[in-house]
């Protein structure tokens, strides 16, 4: 089984069995959902092969506002991280040793959404590596 029918089967699997359930022969209602997901997935990826087109369009652009939003994000979730793991714990460690332990101290940094922006932009760079290791990635 394709691994993107696993993943959307809960998505749009109760609309293809309410569809396909309408048809009486068990043989043809097989073929018509094989052929329905088939056709779902050729629309993704037709979306997916358009998104990559706008991407590339964005990435070659020169204004900055267009082709920097990405790596502006990246930057930023760079510089939360950096901030949370090292420059506030560093910081608070300085101010004490200097002031002590009563000294202000730095505020932390919640880094919940930040992880979540990171390993989303990271995440296709995961599935990559799980298409390699699969024999399934595109070469082109």
């Amino acid at each position: 089984m394709n691994p993107l029918v696993s993943i959307f089967q809960p998505l749009i699997g109760p609309i293809v069995n309410k569809v396909v359930g309408l048809i009486p022969d068990p043989n043809a209602r097989a073929q018509a959902k094989e052929q329905m997901e088939r056709e779902l997935l050729n629309a993704w990826a037709a979306a997916n092969a358009a998104q990559v087109e706008v991407n590339k369009t964005e990435a070659a652009h020169k204004s900055l506002f267009v082709a920097g939003w990405r790596p502006a994000i990246g930057w930023v979730c760079a510089g939360g991280i950096a901030y949370s793991f090292i420059v506030q714990p560093l910081a608070n460690w300085i101010l004490a040793l200097t002031y002590g332990p009563g000294a202000v101290q730095l505020p932390p940094l919640e880094t919940g959404p930040i992880f979540g922006l990171a390993t989303s932009m990271l995440g296709l760079a995961g599935l990559r590596s799980w298409e390699k290791s699969r024999g399934i990635a595109r070469e082109k």
